[in-house]
């Protein structure tokens, strides 16, 4: 079944599913050095539930991110992110995403909901623009732009580090 004019949003099934990590990508990508430089980086999802329900406005997603599994092609800058200078991943291990709400937008769905980051809640629009029926489960794009690390109280290294950060996420979910 399609949603609204987009053949590339199918709704899956009803019922429980749980992320595949081994099959599914979070990117991170920023700026560096006073906006000079792009980084871009990866984390890995630590745990996952979604709930597609009927109707599949009343579907639910939380999902967890390993902080701590922070990577880019530097290494150096892997390990400043995950310090406390930034992340403090030893002190906050996981950056967990939990929507309210998933809505039709245009050609695409809005979930709503809150991020968990540094120890700070702050409420994120999630755009889902493709999702397709594939094989044993489903492959989700969604991504979230201009998302604010100061929100989240991460404010050191003001210029080293950027302030705005982008998402994208490639997910592929199989029934739980």
């Amino acid at each position: 079944m399609a949603v609204g004019d987009a053949p590339s949003l199918a709704v899956p099934a009803a019922g429980r599913y749980r992320v595949d990590p081994q099959r599914s990508t979070v990117t991170y990508s920023g700026r560096h050095m006073f906006g000079l430089g792009a980084v871009k980086a990866t984390f890995t999802i630590a745990s996952s539930e979604l709930l597609v329900a009927d109707p599949v406005a009343a579907s639910t997603v939380v999902v967890s991110v390993d902080a701590g599994s922070f990577r880019s092609d530097k290494s150096r800058r892997d390990d400043h992110v995950r310090s406390a200078s930034l992340l403090d991943a030893a002190t906050y291990p996981n950056i967990t995403f939990t929507s309210d709400g998933l809505r039709e937008q245009g050609a695409g769905w809005l979930l709503d909901g809150a991020l968990t980051a540094h120890g700070q809640t702050v409420p994120v629009e999630v755009v889902i623009d493709r999702a397709t029926n594939e094989g044993d489960g489903v492959r989700v794009h969604a991504y979230v732009e201009h998302l604010d690390r100061y929100a989240f109280g991460v404010t050191k290294v003001k210029g080293f580090a950027g302030r705005y950060l982008d998402l994208d996420l490639d997910v592929f979910a199989v029934p739980a």
